[in-house]
């Protein structure tokens, strides 16, 4: 399947440092791996992590694709279409 929501690609760098999930961190959990929204910056953790809050965001704020935050990758993945994404100069 192809990703057809590339045009809502506005962050693609990684905040420095990345501290952890916004959401666990407000609410004192924990989380497993951590993703940030390539709309808008958000980091959240995965959906192996107890809230999901990466997936939760991208489904109630409409940001289809989140890339993996985690040191050494580089993947994007499009919530929407359910699809590993090559986002050009992320």
């Amino acid at each position: 399947m192809t990703c057809t929501h590339l045009d809502q690609v506005r962050v693609r760098d990684l905040p420095d440092p990345v501290e952890g999930c916004a959401e666990c961190l407000r609410i004192g959990s924990r989380w497993v791996h951590l993703r940030m929204c390539m709309t808008c910056g958000q980091v959240g953790c995965c959906d192996s992590s107890p809230h999901r809050h990466a997936s939760g965001h991208a489904r109630d704020a409409g940001h289809p694709i989140a890339r993996s935050a985690e040191p050494g990758e580089t993947w994007s993945w499009c919530y929407v279409d359910e699809t590993l994404v090559a986002v050009p100069d992320a």
